[in-house]
This record gives structure tokens, C-alpha cells and sequence, in this order.
């Protein structure tokens, strides 16, 4: 039996502990340090991960920590990044609501199935990495030194889409869910 607060498990507590200390950051608009402070727990999510499977350190507290700690990373680095101006509103607006939309399944399927499987689908962890970068780009103000016009619409836009692309894959998921499910109300 594996202890429930091993090393990846800590590492996930201490990303999800992080959150506030990034928001304060990119409030305070001290981007270098909120960059800093990002980059590393962006690299916790991996090597949690690497060292959960390397070391056969699965637990299912870290089946629902992690995910739990990246849902709350990017959505309080974006809810940030929107209320300072350097991200679009409506991409916040796309990359909050997928995660709720996903906490709100997984509730209702609790509601209606005693346990449910917590692993990701590949297009979640292609649309974290991108988020992740992206907010990085962001604070490492990339698109400005880049000289690029409009680079962060043009990655916003690319956001958007891997996004939706995520949440529609989850909604999919869901239905198939709650069809195997008998929900019928006594």
C-alpha cells in the first residue's frame, strides 16, 4: 500500500498552494517573479506525474490532487492575466468554463455513480501544455520582444480552439457516462 502523502502528492500541494502567491504577482504586476513562481509549478505537474509512474507512486488522493491543483493554476493565472489585460477576456472566459464545465460532470457523475475514473485524455494534456505555455509567453511578455504582431491574439486563437477541442471531448465522455448509468429517481 502506497502512503497517501508521498513525494508526487507533495509536489501537487505544493502547486496548488502556489495559486495564490502567482495571482498576487500578476495583480501586483511583478511578471518576472510571477513567471518564475509559474515556470516551476508548470514543471511540478510533470515531475509529479514522471515520479508517480517511474516509482509506482499512483495513490488515489493524487488522482484527484493533481488535476485539482492544474485546474486551479490556470484558471486563477487566467482569471488573473484577464483582469490585468494581458490575455483576451474571452479566451479567460473559454479556458474557466471548460474546467468548470469538467468539475461540474465529474460532481453530477459522483451524484450518480459511486466512483469515477479520474485519468485524462490525451487532448487535455495537449491543451494543459498549451495553456501553460501560452500564460508563459504571456508574462514573459514573448509576443512583445518577438516583435511578432499580434502574436498573443493569433496563440489566444489557438488556445481557443484546443480548448474547445478539450471540452467538447469531455462532454462526449460525460454522456457515455450518465447513458451507462441508471438515473432513475425513486
Amino acid at each position: 500500500m502506497t502512503n497517501a502523502m508521498n513525494l508526487p502528492n507533495i509536489i501537487s500541494l505544493a502547486r496548488l498552494l502556489s495559486v495564490p502567491l502567482i495571482i498576487s504577482l500578476i495583480l501586483s504586476h511583478q511578471l518576472k517573479a510571477a513567471f518564475l513562481f509559474f515556470a516551476l509549478a508548470g514543471l511540478s505537474d510533470a515531475l509529479d506525474g514522471f515520479l508517480a509512474r517511474i516509482f509506482k507512486l499512483r495513490t488515489t488522493l493524487g488522482a484527484y490532487l493533481d488535476p485539482i491543483a492544474d485546474k486551479a493554476l490556470l484558471m486563477g493565472v487566467y482569471a488573473a492575466l484577464g483582469q490585468t489585460g494581458l490575455v483576451e477576456l474571452w479566451v479567460v472566459v473559454l479556458v474557466i468554463f471548460r474546467d468548470l464545465l469538467i468539475i461540474g460532470g465529474i460532481l453530477l457523475l459522483f451524484l450518480f455513480k459511486s466512483s469515477v475514473e479520474m485519468k485524462p485524455l490525451l487532448i487535455s494534456k495537449i491543451n494543459t501544455v498549451m495553456q501553460l505555455s501560452y500564460a508563459l509567453m504571456v508574462l514573459s511578455q514573448g509576443g512583445a520582444f518577438l516583435g511578432i504582431p499580434d502574436l498573443n491574439l493569433y496563440c489566444g486563437y489557438l488556445i481557443a480552439l484546443i480548448t474547445v477541442l478539450s471540452g467538447v471531448s469531455y462532454v462526449k465522455i460525460g454522456f457515455n457516462y450518465f447513458n451507462k448509468v441508471d438515473t432513475t429517481i425513486l
